[in-house]
């Protein structure tokens, strides 16, 4: 095996503030611990709470590297004591806890998943966060089924493109919402049956509408705000909302009534302070109910452009100008 260098670059958060606060130095190359594997990094994907800790409004969970970046694609090097799965030379996708945005990064190694053949490692860095993330809450927390509707917010985020195609692989009735004409035809190209422009189209209106009045039975919401209230008045009897971000705002007015009359689950949770078994537990979901589809390319991940790693500052401002379709990933 060839020697591991001592020191890597990696990109650091110099401090709190904007895209240009993201800065390359030399950090150690950190060493696997129980359970863990070090993987020499290809890829990294770019996500809102990557932005959100740049911001200094989203600090890294106890224990967790100070780098942003919370899923990789890349080759594992080494390994720590107990890590078995994998070994030496093998390509790896896996969910990370942070340091994402370096030349090495630690992940353990049940976060990790292989890559489907054919899939290339820029692909496989844009799937943990996000496919963990609408599998979980979409699909465990959700309950969402063949023949039901979900309404999901932000179609053509990274988690909208993937909510899309797995809401249509399973069977169930998508209908997305987002800011311009384009995107619209994204959302619809992806799968979406009714593709909504929130600026000039009232989504709950649209959302009864299309359902014959009956409104969704599943809503994955990344706004917050006043979405709270209309996503009541969207969603059908016995509707479930799924909140998983705050781009708006985290605080509403909102009038409870709904939510009683109509039976409504409201339902929230974040991934990256879970325990390890959890993730553990949903990377196995997403290894058997998930990966199959992309191996057959009925699901893919959507990138909308790929940065070096020295330029995570340009994919950060590429993320805030709100102009990217699908995901945006960082390459080595």
């Amino acid at each position: 095996m060839t020697a591991l260098p001592s020191q890597m670059t990696a990109i650091a958060i110099s401090a709190p503030g904007g895209p240009d606060v993201l800065t390359p130095e030399k950090r150690p190359v950190p060493s696997p611990g129980t359970g863990e594997i070090l993987v020499k990094v290809a890829a990294a994907g770019v996500n809102r709470p990557d932005v959100m800790q740049r911001m200094g409004q989203y600090p890294p969970p106890p224990g967790a590297p100070d780098i942003p970046g919370l899923e990789i694609a890349g080759e594992v090097v080494a390994r720590g004591s107990g890590a078995t799965r994998w070994k030496e030379g093998d390509k790896v996708m896996a969910l990370v806890v942070g340091g994402g945005y370096a030349e090495y990064c630690l992940a353990h190694e049940s976060h990790a998943l292989p890559i489907p053949s054919g899939l290339s490692l820029t692909k496989a860095a844009a799937i943990p966060e996000t496919f963990f993330t609408v599998w979980y809450n979409a699909f465990e927390r959700g309950r969402l089924a063949a023949g039901e509707t979900i309404l999901i917010h932000g179609g053509t985020s990274g988690i909208g493109t993937t909510a899309i195609q797995l809401a249509k692989a399973f069977g169930a009735r998508a209908i997305a919402t987002a800011g311009t004409s384009e995107k619209c035809e994204a959302c619809r190209k992806l799968g979406a049956e009714i593709a909504i422009n929130y600026k000039s189209e009232d989504f709950v209106e649209a959302t009864k509408k299309a359902t014959g009045g009956r409104g969704a039975d599943v809503v994955l919401d990344i706004v917050g705000g006043d979405y709270i209230e209309r996503n009541y008045e969207a969603a059908a009897v016995e509707g479930r909302i799924l909140q998983i971000a705050f781009q708006s705002s985290p605080r509403a007015s909102v009038d409870f009534r709904r939510l009683m009359l109509k039976r409504l689950t409201h339902t929230g949770s974040t991934l990256r302070a879970r325990a390890v078994a959890d993730k553990a537990a949903i990377a196995r979901a997403v290894e058997a109910k998930v990966l199959p589809l992309i191996a057959a390319g009925r699901v893919k991940p959507v990138i909308d452009s790929t940065f070096a790693l020295r330029e995570a500052a340009a994919a950060h401002a590429r993320m805030e100008s709100s102009q990217h379709i699908g995901k945006i990933v960082l390459t080595l």
